[in-house]
């Protein structure tokens, strides 16, 4: 038996035995392709004579074209078995419920601020969005403290350089405000701070606040007492009750701490809450802002107060540490 036809039934061989149209392809390459046994046989033309070069050629081609036509017709028999197998390993029950489309849910800290700007909205307040990388005198000289107090300390701040600071407070938003408006105005904001502290249950390095405050005609510690017993109302209840005792912020005179009180939190005790007052007349002064027409109150307070008072929350660190656990239980 020639060269040509031990070629060829060693092929046809391989081609009846493959199993799959993968493995036909394979022998198609290894037979058929440009650096197949075929090809080399017809490199082998040229060592022949010149009168069996003709005939050898014919003969190669020929048991090609066979093996081609047979290749093909074993792909095509394979190839409706195959995708039979594929339909049924791919076959779903149209029937079975749908997996569920897991959702994020807002955080609690986040629930909470737009509570918030619901309710000053609402009083008639603008939210103003304020940079967390504060001018130094924003955040402290035009907010009347004086060169020397303690909250300026590197001990307490985290300052970026001797003129920019992550800010303390969100208080610093006021000298924005009151540069860039004439009164009456009213205005909050609400937004990251940051001070340099030990992180354990209730202080952390970073925080949330709102700040708000208003200037006009006449405001007096009335119209401040007013604007917090609403909002109090507003996020805890209509039983609530707003406490005010005397305290210092270089930024309020008078000013005040607020407290709240309502038989749903805490048995009735009073919870402190934040500061208040009415606007320092030297911050105003220093606006251009006539004191002997404009006062305005201002107040604030930490957000994580709130969802905690509200859901008896008693370890800070929770709000900021991304635990599902403690986060899916405000969905």
């Amino acid at each position: 038996m020639s060269v040509i036809a031990n070629l060829e039934a060693e092929a046809l061989a391989a081609v009846q035995s493959a199993q799959t149209t993968a493995e036909l392809r394979q022998l198609e390459l290894r037979f058929l392709g440009k650096s197949g046994e075929y090809t080399g046989l017809l490199r082998q033309i040229g060592s022949l004579p010149a009168e069996e070069r003709p005939t050898f050629g014919q003969q190669v081609n020929e048991a090609k074209a066979r093996l081609q036509a047979k290749i093909d017709e074993r792909i095509e028999a394979l190839k409706g078995g195959e995708r039979a197998a594929q339909f049924e390993a791919e076959r779903i029950d149209v029937t079975m419920p749908g997996r569920p489309v897991v959702s994020g849910v807002e955080h609690v800290l986040q629930q909470t601020m737009n509570r918030i700007k619901t309710v000053f909205s609402g009083l008639g307040f603008e939210y103003v969005e304020a940079p967390d990388l504060e001018e130094f005198r924003y955040n402290f000289d035009v907010l009347n403290y004086p060169p020397d107090h303690p909250a300026m300390d590197d001990q307490d701040t985290f300052y970026i350089d001797d003129e920019h600071l992550l800010r303390t407070q969100s208080t610093a938003f006021q000298g924005r405000v009151f540069e860039t408006k004439a009164p009456p105005f009213r205005a909050f904001t609400i937004g990251r701070c940051y001070r340099n502290e030990a992180v354990d249950r209730t202080h952390s390095h970073t925080f949330h606040q709102v700040d708000c405050f208003m200037v006009d005609e006449g405001i007096s510690m009335a119209h401040l007492k007013a604007t917090l017993g609403l909002f109090a109302r507003a996020m805890f209840g209509d039983d609530v009750k707003v406490r005010f005792r005397p305290d210092f912020f270089p930024f309020v005179e008078p000013g005040v701490d607020y407290a709240i009180s309502t038989p749903k939190l805490f048995n009735g005790r009073w919870v402190e809450l934040g500061g208040a007052g009415l606007i320092h007349p030297n911050i105003l002064e220093n606006f251009g802002i006539d004191t002997e027409r404009y006062s305005g109150f201002a107040f604030g307070l930490g957000i994580e107060r709130i969802p905690m008072m509200a859901y008896g929350v008693d370890d800070l660190r929770n709000f900021l540490e991304n635990d599902l656990r403690f986060l899916r239980q405000f969905a």
